[in-house]
């Protein structure tokens, strides 16, 4: 008796752990490219999805790779999101299969009003770096509830409601670094950069690009002498009381920079294009953009 009780058990454990699987597998699978995009979604499906995030933080989404088992999810997945404009260069032939076996993606880049880089070495080139303006996030989130109520098995008022939310946030977000920018002289907006990343956060809030460490759109390129030269220059004839370097990149080049300068110019990083583990400064969008805010305005106010 007790031996068929034990079977017994061992067989309803079995049926339940059962229903488990087949209750995850119902629930519906979006992927991620970037792990900022990752946490804007992970804010808006909130229970409805299961949101897998490709990009570990503190990655390159310029070079970073994955694994065949995380590219086999692209396949089976019922939304692919991604930034889009030539911004994940590893990755866009694993997006380029899945939408060749007719995956849905949301393409984050096809939701806003897109910008050119305006340096002599990228012009031209569409500018992945969206985010940098909380208005455009803004319309991503827009895109984002649309494509998300659409998946078969969420709660479209669910979604209604966390994009409702997650929107106010981005609006006061905005307001906020209106209101810190504001305190900065508008001679003294200028920005220097490890790479070409704040263009648009140039034409929201009136700053001016001296240039950049890296020439071109992307951290895969590399400066020459003469092109460090000719950005100290820039650099001494603005009066750039500081230069910003990327907390996810090695700072040497901006450092040998500051030298080359032969002035005095402080050396500030910011978090640009990827998310930090938790604790680290911007484990998510939202704290990304406002220590961003916080750094640029004392730099620049320095």
């Amino acid at each position: 008796m007790t031996s068929f009780s034990a079977l017994a058990a061992l067989l309803l454990s079995v049926s339940l752990t059962a229903c488990a699987t087949v209750s995850t597998n119902d629930v519906p699978q979006i992927v991620v490219t970037t792990n900022i995009l990752g946490d804007v979604v992970e804010e808006i499906a909130g229970d409805e999805a299961h949101v897998t995030t490709l990009m570990k933080p503190n990655a390159d989404p310029h070079s970073f790779e994955i694994s065949a088992q995380e590219a086999a999810l692209l396949s089976s997945a019922d939304l692919i999101v991604s930034n889009g404009l030539g911004l994940e260069e590893g990755l866009q032939q694993h997006l380029d299969r899945a939408a060749a076996q007719d995956v849905k993606q949301f393409v984050a880049g096809e939701h806003i009003s897109v910008l050119n880089y305006r340096s002599a070495d990228a012009a031209g080139t569409p500018d992945p770096h969206f985010w940098t303006d909380p208005a455009r996030m803004l319309d991503v989130v827009n895109g984002l509830e649309a494509a998300l109520s659409e998946i078969v098995g969420v709660d479209a008022a669910a979604i209604r409601s966390n994009a409702e939310r997650y929107r106010n946030e981005v609006q006061q977000l905005d307001t906020q670094m209106q209101q810190s920018f504001d305190s900065i002289p508008r001679e003294r907006r200028s920005l220097v950069t490890n790479h070409h990343v704040f263009g648009y956060l140039a034409e929201r809030f009136g700053f001016t690009i001296v240039g950049a460490v890296i020439p071109g759109g992307t951290t895969l390129a590399s400066p020459s002498a003469a092109d460090l030269r000719e950005l100290s220059i820039a650099i001494e004839q603005a009066g750039v009381p500081t230069i910003f370097a990327e907390a996810s990149q090695s700072d040497r080049l901006v450092q040998v920079l500051a030298s080359e300068a032969g002035v005095h110019v402080s050396v500030v990083e910011l978090f640009t294009e990827s998310l930090t583990e938790p604790g680290e400064g911007a484990d998510s969008y939202l704290t990304m953009m406002r220590a961003n805010t916080e750094r640029i305005t004392n730099g620049l106010n320095s």
